[in-house]
């Protein structure tokens, strides 16, 4: 199965799991099933890896920086919660970071939720700072998430924050070594998470590169430039075959108003920009909120 554009006339070409059956259905049978109507428990396929999605990732690394994030203050009984209640509402894509201190966290959460029926992505990160090293290598890290996480295979592993057009070159040794562990099977799917315009060009165009993270939303907030250029990169990257994830879609907090956040994820979702879209909740009612609206959105 092919990158599936996130608009109408592409999720009624596509399986879907209906919201009523996500919790109790088989979770990548819904690829074989037939739908009628798109939902926000929709699965899909990250390019030619294999490697499998639901429409919506629940985020740990809101306000993330030196290993916390809002999901890690929490608590971890809380922490746990949340993500259980996120597979309950058929959420099967969780997006970690070493940055956020969400891997230990998420480990226990495993205890609740079955790990063959969900998507692990973490991201390596290199540049230093907020009392975490430099680095240039990808291979102690990635062993060291397997532990902390309590998985032997990372589904996604993404170069965390490249902000510098030249990224490719800087992170050279990481990138190899990461195509080395996709090819062991240790790591399922590469990419990079993107913080700046000109490295988000260089993604877009980049053989390297199977998944993409972006900022994007209508109002420009926390994002990397204006949604008039990001829009069409965005664009051209799914054209050559990049699985794009959307971030900051609720402008990381700035954009919460009911009518701000309908006014994002119809901009994002009609405007054909990304495959996927992960979301820093917090609270439980907050995805019972958006798993409903972008039902409503999509089949409008």
């Amino acid at each position: 199965m092919t990158n599936t554009h996130f608009t109408r006339r592409s999720f009624l070409q596509t399986s879907a799991l209906s919201a009523g059956l996500a919790a109790s259905a088989p979770l990548w049978a819904s690829e074989t099933k037939k739908a009628s109507l798109p939902s926000s428990t929709d699965i899909l396929t990250v390019g030619k890896t294999g490697v499998k999605v639901s429409r919506i990732a629940q985020g740990t690394g809101a306000n993330g920086y030196n290993r916390q994030s809002d999901q890690t203050r929490l608590g971890m009984e809380r922490f746990i919660k949340q993500m259980r209640h996120a597979y309950d509402s058929g959420i099967r894509f969780f997006d970690l970071a070493d940055l956020y201190g969400s891997h230990p966290y998420f480990k226990n959460a495993l205890q609740e939720i079955p790990r063959d029926e969900l998507t692990i992505l973490t991201k390596v990160w290199f540049a230093g700072g907020g009392g975490m090293p430099k680095t240039d290598t990808a291979l102690p890290a990635v062993e060291r998430f397997k532990q902390e996480i309590g998985t032997d295979v990372l589904d996604i592993v993404l170069i965390h924050c490249v902000t510098n057009s030249r990224w490719p070159e800087q992170q050279k040794r990481m990138r190899e070594e990461l195509s080395e562990l996709k090819e062991k099977g240790t790591v399922r799917a590469v990419g990079c998470s993107c913080h700046s315009l000109d490295a988000l060009k260089t993604a877009a165009e980049d053989p390297w590169v199977d998944v993409i993270f972006s900022r994007i939303n209508d109002k420009q907030k926390k994002m990397d430039g204006a949604p008039g250029e990001v829009a069409p990169v965005l664009k051209k990257a799914r054209a050559n075959g990049k699985f794009v994830v959307g971030m900051k879609i609720y402008g990381c907090g700035d954009l919460t108003s009911a009518e701000y956040r309908d006014q994002s994820l119809r901009y994002v979702i009609g405007s054909d920009l990304v495959d996927a879209m992960t979301i820093g909740f917090d609270k439980t009612e907050q995805v019972d909120d958006t798993m409903e609206h972008v039902t409503r959105v999509l089949r409008a």
